[in-house]
């Protein structure tokens, strides 16, 4: 009975250590990318309380994320963007960003949309799930797990070495973006758990050089979902 306490208080612990760590990792990510972001001149009047929840600045990049005439790359940028206002805006800008969701979803299932496109893509979903349940929610009913889990079995036509460590960075970051959708939410990891082929997928990825990563995030996942007690 003692050893399986032992072995029960190590377990929480290390989970408890991979979302504080999991937390700084998004933190710094966002920080350093906000400061270019919303500088403003000092002789600028103060924020009002919508600005403040970005919605003048979501909606026009709504617009051009929906705009299918513009190069995938200026709607991907846009995606990009609203999920960083999202992470700072809190809930009201979250609501604001659900309605543009879908067509980041859309992006997504692309085969064609080439890794640094994708990559643009899955850090805005991270930031518009990062520990907010209800947007988790929102993603889950939008199918973005079956469509995050879809990229694992992706694999490119190309042999060149920069095209395979491309797709396999964009395997990374839907690790990453999955560990942010489960932080917290049973019905993911219950979704997750029902995928019995990410567990294989998730032990080959842990296999892989994480270096410049604060976690090895498909280990992370790996346990988050539970997949180390079966």
């Amino acid at each position: 009975m003692a050893k399986t306490r032992a072995c029960y208080v190590r377990f929480w612990t290390r989970i408890y250590q991979y979302f504080v760590r999991l937390y700084r990792c998004l933190h710094r990510f966002c920080s350093v990318t906000l400061k270019s972001l919303f500088i403003k001149k000092e002789e600028e009047h103060i924020p009002s309380a919508e600005s403040i929840f970005h919605k003048e600045k979501i909606v026009p990049l709504g617009h051009v994320l929906k705009d299918k005439s513009l190069p995938i790359e200026t709607r991907a940028q846009a995606a990009y963007r609203i999920g960083l206002l999202t992470f700072t805006g809190g809930p009201t800008a979250g609501k604001f960003a659900a309605e543009y969701m879908n067509e980041v979803a859309h992006l997504l299932q692309a085969h064609k949309t080439p890794p640094k496109i994708k990559i643009l893509l899955l850090k805005s979903v991270a930031c518009w799930c990062y520990l907010n349940p209800v947007n988790q929610k929102r993603a889950k009913n939008l199918q973005f797990i079956p469509i995050l889990t879809g990229l694992f079995y992706y694999s490119s036509e190309s042999t060149t070495k920069s095209d395979i460590n491309n797709n396999l960075l964009v395997k990374f970051w839907t690790c990453y973006v999955l560990s942010v959708m489960t932080c917290n939410n049973l019905s993911c990891i219950q979704e997750l758990k029902n995928c019995s082929p990410l567990k294989y997928q998730l032990q080959t990825l842990a296999s892989e050089d994480w270096s410049g990563w604060p976690e090895n995030f498909a280990e992370v996942l790996y346990f988050l979902i539970g997949f180390h007690r079966y």
